[in-house]
């Protein structure tokens, strides 16, 4: 069968997207008439034409109010950020604007609005177009955050985060876009997921293995080393949503493999996993036949240098040298 890859499972959730509600518009820099700079929007703008598909200035606090504002009017804009870095810019519109206008209008106002684009590091352009905030953003309620692995997890929560009535902010990775390994086969029509569910990718006994985002695929290849040449048998768990975040699946696979690794490409200190490894400790202590370690990025600026920067990020060496630190 055909594998779709991760850039046109987005491209086609748009797309039925905006054939299924005239309310959903693009909204982003370079999304129209060059296809976007990743080409995930590539053909929308042929198909539904400049007020469906609209090129912004790079002026990323500018179009991200102008969403924000269309929102609470009915509009069902999805915003995409060439860097989710640039987001900072935007910073006051998507954290004290969009996050806290239903609260704040006591329910009568919502702001259904989706901010999408990648969010890390591996890709050597630099400190300031490195950054994998989703931490940031899941620290602030009101806000959903979502980060897909796999092209069947981005297309079906993708269609589910457009039609949400809050703020969905959808983080991406350039290095999935064309990856095999996050391709999956979409031949079976038309879906969602549910924002709020994580899936165990890989069944085990032995370790859980818990990550998000490209971080699923290495904790795949990890497992796979593991067993082939340790004899492990790892668990992975694939959050895919940071907030709301299934703690359920999480708890569950700690209390049948007593040992976790939790990895995690923002950086260790208030990273994703450091509330994760709260949980754990917390729900099931008595479970755990060893700490619960982590793998995050390096804490310091993305290294420009491409070998060095292989080794800030988390990668399937890191993680076997981790759980055999376990014991």
């Amino acid at each position: 069968m055909p594998m779709t890859l991760y850039r046109h499972a987005i491209n086609r959730a748009l797309n039925e997207e905006l054939a299924n509600d005239e309310n959903v518009v693009i909204i982003g820099e370079e999304v129209a008439e060059y296809d976007g700079a990743y080409k995930v929007t590539e053909g929308l703008w042929k198909k539904w034409g400049d007020k469906r598909v609209v090129d912004a200035p790079i002026s990323e606090a500018g179009f991200i109010g102008m969403g924000i504002g269309a929102s609470m009017l009915g509009v069902r804009p999805v915003m995409e950020l060439m860097f989710f870095s640039f987001a900072y810019v935007a910073f006051d519109q998507l954290i004290n604007n969009a996050a806290c206008v239903r609260y704040m209008s006591g329910g009568l106002i919502n702001c259904p609005i989706v901010v999408r684009g990648p969010a890390n590091g591996g890709t050597s352009v630099g400190a300031t177009h490195s950054h994998a905030p989703e931490n940031l953003f899941a620290n602030m309620p009101g806000l959903k955050v979502v980060v897909p692995a796999t092209a069947r997890d981005a297309y079906g929560l993708m269609k589910s985060a457009i039609r949400d009535n809050d703020p969905v902010y959808f983080m991406e990775n350039t290095l999935l876009y064309g990856d095999p390994a996050a391709a999956s086969d979409l031949d079976d029509g038309e879906f969602t997921l549910p924002i709020g569910s994580a899936e165990v990718k890989r069944s085990g006994t032995d370790v859980s293995l818990i990550a998000h985002g490209r971080s699923v695929l290495v904790a795949l290849e990890a497992a796979k080393q593991l067993e082939e040449e340790k004899g492990i048998n790892a668990e992975v768990v694939d959050l895919r949503s940071i907030r709301p975040l299934d703690e359920e699946t999480i708890l569950q696979s700690v209390a049948k493999t007593h040992r976790a690794v939790l990895i995690d490409e923002t950086k260790p200190f208030c990273g994703i996993s450091s509330q994760i490894a709260t949980t754990i400790q917390q729900e099931v202590f008595d479970d755990l036949d060893a700490p619960v370690l982590r793998v995050t990025s390096i804490d310091a600026p993305a290294i420009y240098s491409p070998p060095l920067e292989k080794e800030q990020v988390p990668n399937a060496r890191r993680v076997v040298e981790k759980v055999m630190q376990l014991g």
